[in-house]
């Protein structure tokens, strides 16, 4: 369970699912073994100890790391530190890298779900709902029902 709520009936518990682990298979050296270590945590579910780990990734000049980023937001998201992980995102979306920008949009949504902001998360949803194509227009949709059905 994650950090969100234990309340079944919580949107914040329904509707986060942690990014999904696309870095703790890369082969580890030097330059990357906190990263690679801090992601064994994280497919583990041990967001905590990946928090610890991806903050000293951070801190080693990694700052422009994208994927990191994101799996850090994630991890404040997964132990209930949704404005934590809103930071993350800001950081993100001022990034000249825009290959995570929608998985930006929707843990935008999840961080106001999860801090109690559901006007904010309701637009957004209802941003990403609107568009023809988006990674995360099914979730976005279902958000968008569950809150207007508030």
């Amino acid at each position: 369970m994650i950090g969100c709520s234990s309340a079944p009936e919580d949107p914040c518990t329904r509707f986060f699912e942690p990014y999904p682990d696309l870095v703790s298979g890369r082969m580890r050296h030097r330059q990357n073994a906190a990263l690679v270590d801090a992601m064994k945590a994280y497919s583990a579910g041990d967001h905590a100890t990946a928090i610890t780990g991806l903050e000293r990734y951070m801190e080693q000049g990694a700052e422009g790391r994208s994927d990191a980023r994101i799996y850090l937001a994630s991890s404040y998201l997964a132990v209930g530190r949704p404005y934590d992980a809103e930071f993350q995102l800001d950081q993100l979306e001022r990034s000249p890298n825009k290959s995570f920008a929608e998985v930006v949009e929707w843990y935008d949504a999840l961080c106001w779900l999860c801090s109690g902001q559901f006007g904010r998360a309701l637009e957004q949803a209802r941003s990403i709902a609107a568009r023809p194509r988006h990674t995360y227009k099914e979730q976005a949709v279902a958000l968008m029902e569950d809150l207007e059905g508030r």
